[in-house]
Protein backbone atom coordinates (compact mmCIF):
# COMPACT_ATOMS: atom_id res chain seq x y z
CA UNK A 1 0.00 0.00 0.00
CA UNK A 2 3.01 2.18 0.75
CA UNK A 3 4.40 1.91 -2.73
CA UNK A 4 1.47 3.34 -4.36
CA UNK A 5 0.63 5.61 -1.84
CA UNK A 6 3.24 7.66 -2.14
CA UNK A 7 3.52 7.87 -5.92
CA UNK A 8 -0.18 9.36 -5.72
CA UNK A 9 0.27 11.67 -2.89
CA UNK A 10 2.93 12.73 -5.42
CA UNK A 11 0.67 13.37 -7.95
CA UNK A 12 -2.21 14.98 -5.76
CA UNK A 13 0.45 17.26 -4.73
CA UNK A 14 0.98 17.95 -8.13
CA UNK A 15 -2.17 18.77 -9.01
CA UNK A 16 -3.08 20.85 -6.20
CA UNK A 17 -0.07 23.11 -7.24
CA UNK A 18 -1.26 22.79 -10.96
CA UNK A 19 -4.49 24.36 -9.95
CA UNK A 20 -3.23 26.88 -7.23
CA UNK A 21 -1.18 28.24 -9.90
CA UNK A 22 -4.05 28.62 -12.94
CA UNK A 23 -6.31 30.15 -9.90
CA UNK A 24 -3.66 32.86 -9.77
CA UNK A 25 -3.13 33.56 -13.13
CA UNK A 26 -7.02 33.81 -14.04
CA UNK A 27 -7.52 37.11 -12.01
CA UNK A 28 -5.12 38.99 -14.43
CA UNK A 29 -5.16 36.58 -17.45
CA UNK A 30 -9.09 34.71 -17.80
CA UNK A 31 -7.96 32.50 -20.65
CA UNK A 32 -5.56 30.86 -18.09
CA UNK A 33 -8.83 28.80 -16.72
CA UNK A 34 -8.62 26.46 -20.38
CA UNK A 35 -5.49 25.11 -18.66
CA UNK A 36 -6.94 23.84 -15.38
CA UNK A 37 -6.59 20.03 -14.43
CA UNK A 38 -10.40 19.89 -14.58
CA UNK A 39 -11.05 21.14 -18.33
CA UNK A 40 -7.81 19.40 -19.46
CA UNK A 41 -9.26 15.68 -18.02
CA UNK A 42 -12.44 16.40 -19.76
CA UNK A 43 -10.54 17.44 -22.90
CA UNK A 44 -8.36 14.22 -22.78
CA UNK A 45 -11.38 12.17 -22.51
CA UNK A 46 -13.13 13.54 -25.28
CA UNK A 47 -9.91 13.22 -27.61
CA UNK A 48 -9.71 9.61 -26.79
CA UNK A 49 -12.64 8.80 -27.80
CA UNK A 50 -12.48 9.91 -31.47
CA UNK A 51 -9.83 8.14 -34.32
CA UNK A 52 -7.56 11.75 -34.74
CA UNK A 53 -5.36 11.34 -31.48
CA UNK A 54 -4.90 7.65 -31.71
CA UNK A 55 -3.51 8.38 -34.96
CA UNK A 56 -1.14 11.13 -33.89
CA UNK A 57 -0.19 8.87 -31.37
CA UNK A 58 0.22 6.16 -33.57
CA UNK A 59 2.69 8.05 -36.06
CA UNK A 60 3.94 9.57 -33.11
CA UNK A 61 5.50 5.66 -31.49
CA UNK A 62 6.31 4.57 -34.93
CA UNK A 63 8.78 7.69 -35.53
CA UNK A 64 10.52 6.64 -32.01
CA UNK A 65 10.31 3.11 -33.22
CA UNK A 66 12.31 4.07 -36.55
CA UNK A 67 14.39 6.43 -34.76
CA UNK A 68 15.68 4.38 -31.77
CA UNK A 69 16.25 1.41 -33.78
CA UNK A 70 18.53 3.86 -36.24
CA UNK A 71 20.57 5.06 -33.43
CA UNK A 72 20.73 1.16 -31.88
CA UNK A 73 22.07 0.14 -35.69
CA UNK A 74 24.39 2.94 -35.38
CA UNK A 75 25.34 3.32 -31.72
CA UNK A 76 25.72 -0.77 -31.20
CA UNK A 77 28.79 -1.47 -33.74
CA UNK A 78 30.58 2.62 -33.20
CA UNK A 79 29.94 1.39 -29.06
CA UNK A 80 31.94 -1.79 -29.10
CA UNK A 81 34.68 -0.50 -31.56
CA UNK A 82 35.24 2.72 -29.43
CA UNK A 83 35.53 -0.09 -26.18
CA UNK A 84 38.06 -2.52 -28.32
CA UNK A 85 40.23 -0.42 -29.55
CA UNK A 86 41.98 2.34 -28.02
CA UNK A 87 43.28 3.90 -31.26
CA UNK A 88 40.08 4.02 -32.30
CA UNK A 89 38.43 5.61 -29.45
CA UNK A 90 41.17 8.10 -29.13
CA UNK A 91 41.00 8.85 -32.70
CA UNK A 92 37.07 9.24 -32.50
CA UNK A 93 35.51 10.11 -29.31
CA UNK A 94 36.83 13.57 -29.20
CA UNK A 95 34.58 13.91 -32.02
CA UNK A 96 31.71 11.65 -30.95
CA UNK A 97 31.92 13.70 -27.65
CA UNK A 98 31.78 17.43 -29.95
CA UNK A 99 28.53 16.45 -31.71
CA UNK A 100 27.11 14.93 -28.49
CA UNK A 101 27.00 18.13 -26.74
CA UNK A 102 25.22 20.02 -29.91
CA UNK A 103 21.70 20.10 -29.57
CA UNK A 104 19.96 17.69 -32.25
CA UNK A 105 16.96 21.15 -32.60
CA UNK A 106 20.07 22.82 -33.67
CA UNK A 107 20.57 20.58 -37.11
CA UNK A 108 16.66 21.19 -37.75
CA UNK A 109 17.57 23.58 -40.90
CA UNK A 110 19.92 21.44 -42.08
CA UNK A 111 17.68 18.34 -42.13
CA UNK A 112 15.37 20.35 -43.72
CA UNK A 113 17.50 21.33 -46.51
CA UNK A 114 18.82 18.12 -47.09
CA UNK A 115 16.18 15.48 -46.28
CA UNK A 116 13.09 18.21 -46.70
CA UNK A 117 10.03 18.02 -45.35
CA UNK A 118 8.57 14.93 -44.02
CA UNK A 119 9.47 12.46 -41.74
CA UNK A 120 12.93 11.46 -42.84
CA UNK A 121 14.27 14.75 -41.29
CA UNK A 122 12.43 13.88 -37.94
CA UNK A 123 13.66 10.23 -38.22
CA UNK A 124 17.10 12.16 -38.90
CA UNK A 125 17.12 14.36 -35.37
CA UNK A 126 15.43 11.69 -33.26
CA UNK A 127 18.47 8.86 -34.22
CA UNK A 128 20.76 11.78 -33.84
CA UNK A 129 19.67 12.23 -30.17
CA UNK A 130 19.24 9.14 -29.51
CA UNK A 131 22.49 7.40 -30.73
CA UNK A 132 25.04 8.77 -27.86
CA UNK A 133 23.57 7.25 -24.66
CA UNK A 134 23.70 4.11 -26.51
CA UNK A 135 27.08 4.13 -28.19
CA UNK A 136 28.49 5.37 -24.72
CA UNK A 137 27.14 2.64 -22.63
CA UNK A 138 28.23 0.43 -24.94
CA UNK A 139 31.38 1.43 -24.81
CA UNK A 140 31.50 1.23 -20.82
CA UNK A 141 30.39 -2.11 -21.12
CA UNK A 142 32.60 -3.43 -23.42
CA UNK A 143 35.60 -1.89 -21.32
CA UNK A 144 33.98 -3.61 -18.00
CA UNK A 145 34.11 -7.13 -19.87
CA UNK A 146 36.12 -9.80 -17.91
CA UNK A 147 39.15 -10.20 -20.52
CA UNK A 148 38.89 -13.92 -19.16
CA UNK A 149 36.40 -14.00 -21.07
CA UNK A 150 38.30 -12.95 -24.59
CA UNK A 151 41.29 -14.69 -23.75
CA UNK A 152 38.74 -18.30 -23.75
CA UNK A 153 37.44 -17.34 -26.76
CA UNK A 154 40.96 -16.83 -28.39
CA UNK A 155 42.36 -19.96 -27.19
CA UNK A 156 39.10 -21.92 -28.57
CA UNK A 157 39.78 -20.59 -31.95
CA UNK A 158 36.97 -18.33 -32.48
CA UNK A 159 36.61 -15.73 -35.43
CA UNK A 160 36.71 -12.41 -34.48
CA UNK A 161 32.56 -12.28 -35.59
CA UNK A 162 32.10 -15.29 -33.38
CA UNK A 163 34.10 -13.25 -30.33
CA UNK A 164 31.21 -10.14 -30.79
CA UNK A 165 28.09 -12.27 -31.02
CA UNK A 166 28.65 -14.96 -28.83
CA UNK A 167 30.65 -13.11 -26.01
CA UNK A 168 30.68 -9.33 -26.13
CA UNK A 169 27.01 -8.67 -27.07
CA UNK A 170 25.34 -11.01 -24.60
CA UNK A 171 28.29 -9.61 -22.28
CA UNK A 172 27.42 -6.30 -22.80
CA UNK A 173 23.01 -6.94 -23.14
CA UNK A 174 22.26 -4.78 -19.52
CA UNK A 175 24.89 -2.12 -20.64
CA UNK A 176 23.32 -1.36 -24.06
CA UNK A 177 19.62 -1.76 -22.19
CA UNK A 178 20.24 1.01 -20.16
CA UNK A 179 21.40 2.90 -23.20
CA UNK A 180 18.38 2.27 -24.83
CA UNK A 181 16.20 3.30 -21.68
CA UNK A 182 18.15 6.59 -21.30
CA UNK A 183 17.49 7.37 -25.52
CA UNK A 184 14.21 6.67 -24.71
CA UNK A 185 13.94 9.58 -22.43
CA UNK A 186 15.76 11.73 -24.73
CA UNK A 187 14.01 10.84 -28.24
CA UNK A 188 10.72 11.76 -26.07
CA UNK A 189 11.86 15.01 -25.67
CA UNK A 190 13.04 15.87 -29.02
CA UNK A 191 9.97 14.21 -30.11
CA UNK A 192 7.56 17.05 -29.66
CA UNK A 193 9.60 19.81 -31.62
CA UNK A 194 10.60 17.84 -34.40
CA UNK A 195 7.32 17.10 -35.21
CA UNK A 196 6.45 20.78 -35.41
CA UNK A 197 8.77 19.82 -38.99
CA UNK A 198 6.37 20.21 -42.06
CA UNK A 199 4.89 17.01 -40.90
CA UNK A 200 1.04 16.66 -40.85
CA UNK A 201 0.07 14.31 -37.80
CA UNK A 202 1.76 13.15 -34.64
CA UNK A 203 1.65 14.81 -31.23
CA UNK A 204 3.84 17.30 -31.61
CA UNK A 205 1.95 18.85 -34.20
CA UNK A 206 -1.15 18.35 -32.77
CA UNK A 207 0.19 20.62 -29.89
CA UNK A 208 0.69 22.97 -32.73
CA UNK A 209 -2.92 23.17 -34.22
CA UNK A 210 -4.39 23.14 -30.67
CA UNK A 211 -2.50 26.20 -30.14
CA UNK A 212 -3.42 27.92 -33.70
CA UNK A 213 -7.08 26.78 -33.15
CA UNK A 214 -6.79 28.24 -29.48
CA UNK A 215 -8.02 25.14 -28.02
CA UNK A 216 -5.51 25.63 -24.81
CA UNK A 217 -7.81 22.80 -22.91
CA UNK A 218 -6.83 20.76 -25.87
CA UNK A 219 -3.44 21.99 -25.84
CA UNK A 220 -2.96 21.23 -22.17
CA UNK A 221 -4.46 17.53 -22.17
CA UNK A 222 -1.91 16.65 -25.36
CA UNK A 223 0.69 17.69 -22.97
CA UNK A 224 -0.55 15.42 -20.24
CA UNK A 225 -0.81 12.85 -22.41
CA UNK A 226 2.95 13.14 -23.98
CA UNK A 227 3.91 12.87 -20.46
CA UNK A 228 1.70 9.40 -19.77
CA UNK A 229 2.95 8.01 -22.60
CA UNK A 230 6.49 8.63 -21.80
CA UNK A 231 6.17 7.53 -18.38
CA UNK A 232 5.00 4.27 -20.16
CA UNK A 233 7.59 3.79 -22.75
CA UNK A 234 10.09 4.52 -19.66
CA UNK A 235 8.76 2.01 -17.61
CA UNK A 236 8.79 -0.55 -20.34
CA UNK A 237 12.26 0.04 -20.83
CA UNK A 238 13.25 -0.47 -16.91
CA UNK A 239 10.93 -3.66 -17.63
CA UNK A 240 12.80 -5.11 -19.96
CA UNK A 241 16.35 -4.01 -17.90
CA UNK A 242 15.13 -5.40 -14.93
CA UNK A 243 14.18 -8.87 -16.60
CA UNK A 244 17.24 -8.93 -18.33
CA UNK A 245 18.90 -8.80 -15.20
CA UNK A 246 16.42 -11.75 -13.78
CA UNK A 247 17.28 -14.06 -16.30
CA UNK A 248 21.23 -13.63 -16.55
Amino acid sequence: MKRLGLPLLGFAVALVLWQAGVTALEKDTPIAAAFAPQQAALALAQMLQGPDIWRDIGLSLRRVGYGLMAAVLIGVPLGVLVGSSKRFAAAAMPLFQLLRMVSPLSWMPLAVMTLGVGDAPVYFLLAFAAVWPILLNTASGVARLDPNWLLLARSLSATRSETVFKVVLPGITADILTGVRLAIGIIWIVLVPAEMLGVSAGLGYFILDARDRLAYNELMAAIVLIGILGFALDWLARAAHARWLHTR
